[in-house]
């Protein structure tokens, strides 16, 4: 609850005039006065009284490729019995204030608002909640409150066709790729039995040992296994214009270019962000939130050396996919130095300038100033 200009000058004449009235023997200054003080006391017992305002939102749709149109639903409902709601609204997208107008909403009535949310940056836009300010008729005290939830808008990289897929170290037993010979189905894993498993994957020896069915888990692997590591470290893009690191945004559409790509072949591809990856969620809404993180850099403590690491050490797959900004090429040996591991390693690198080489540590390298001219480039690799 705030007090208005408005409100403090009628205060302090009310103040002035009961003091002048009493203390001269005034009456008339004291019937002012009191008058005064009791326009305020009202402005604050209206202030104290709380619409009952049921708000709800649908987005559509809450997901959306950037650029794409999104367009959000408010509906404000009066379930007071009495009294109709006379007041200010406003709904925020973003960082944008949106009117909502409350005008005599009479009890039981709803009043439905309309807008597009804006898509032209990738990210995850929070709208809400609706805040209401009431204010009495004399405009002497107004209060501001929050009406419903928060709901988020992802708005997705571009993704960009590529006709190309790294065919891995080896083939699949469908035969469409053919580094090798033959493929393999491999056990991974023992499982309980559930209804509808093969009896001839039944582990015998397990079940006796445990008192129940246990089922072999077998992967194939023959696919190429595809790793797409993102470098979302702030040095690795240094060039910002309003604040957006524009190689950061173009290597989100490398990444979810080449994951969409993977997975429209049907292949099992992974996505990790060097900082701050905990790895959950569908890669396009880990992209939409993924950002930018600041720490330390050519040290032991660089999440890149960490992130490095952890692929030599787990072989997540066969074909590696590093994107990154200008920022990063004297960082292109730790990746080269995971070649023993990954008989595939492809380097992106945006608006380098043409200074990156062209081949680090047997990588292949693709130097690009947007997400349209790697798919472009990708697509004219000829060698994996």
């Amino acid at each position: 609850m705030t007090i208005t200009a408005r409100g403090i000058g009628l205060l302090a004449g009310a103040a002035l005039l009961l003091a002048a009235g009493f203390r001269f023997g005034y009456p008339e200054l004291a019937l002012l006065g009191a008058t005064a003080a009791i326009a305020v006391a009202c402005a604050a017992g209206n202030a104290l009284w709380r619409p009952r305002l049921d708000v709800s939102r649908v987005a559509d749709p809450d997901r959306v490729g950037r650029g794409e149109p999104a367009t959000m639903t408010l509906t404000v409902r009066n379930s007071a019995r009495l009294r109709s709601a006379n007041l200010i609204a406003e709904d925020r997208c973003g960082s944008r204030p949106v009117p909502v107008p409350l005008l005599r909403l009479r009890p039981g009535r709803d009043t439905t608002v309309s807008y597009p949310v804006p898509t032209h940056r990738r990210g995850v836009i929070a709208v809400g909640p609706l805040r209401v300010t009431g204010r009495d008729a004399l405009g002497l005290i107004t209060v501001a409150r929050s009406h419903g939830r928060t709901a988020q808008v992802w708005v997705h990289p571009r993704i960009h066709l590529l006709s190309a897929v790294p065919a891995g170290a080896s083939r699949s037993l469908e035969g469409r790729h053919d580094k090798v010979p033959q493929g393999s189905i491999t056990f991974d894993s023992l499982r309980e039995y559930v209804v509808g498993d093969e009896l001839r994957r039944v582990h015998w020896r397990s079940s006796a040992k445990v008192g129940e069915l246990m089922v072999r888990e077998q992967v194939d692997t023959s696919l190429p296994r595809i790793v797409v590591l993102l470098d979302n470290r702030a040095g690795a893009h240094p060039d910002r214009t309003d604040g957006i690191a524009e190689t950061f945004e173009s290597a989100c559409e490398a990444a979810a270019s080449v994951v969409a790509a993977a997975r429209r072949e049907d292949l099992p591809v992974t996505l990790l962000l060097v900082a701050d990856d905990d790895g959950s969620g569908e890669f396009l809404d880990r992209l939409a939130a993924a950002d930018l993180v600041s720490g330390p850099r050519g040290d032991d403590r660089d999440p890149l050396r960490t992130a490095t690491l952890r692929l030599r050490q787990e072989r997540l797959g066969d074909t590696l996919v590093f994107l990154t900004g200008p920022g990063a090429r004297a960082d292109l040996g730790y990746v080269g130095a995971l070649r023993p591991a990954y008989p595939s390693v492809v380097a992106g690198v945006f608006a380098a300038g043409g200074q990156t080489p062209g081949a680090v540590s047997g990588l292949v390298v693709i130097d690009a100033a947007d997400g349209a001219e790697f798919a472009a480039e990708w697509d004219g690799v000829r060698r994996w």
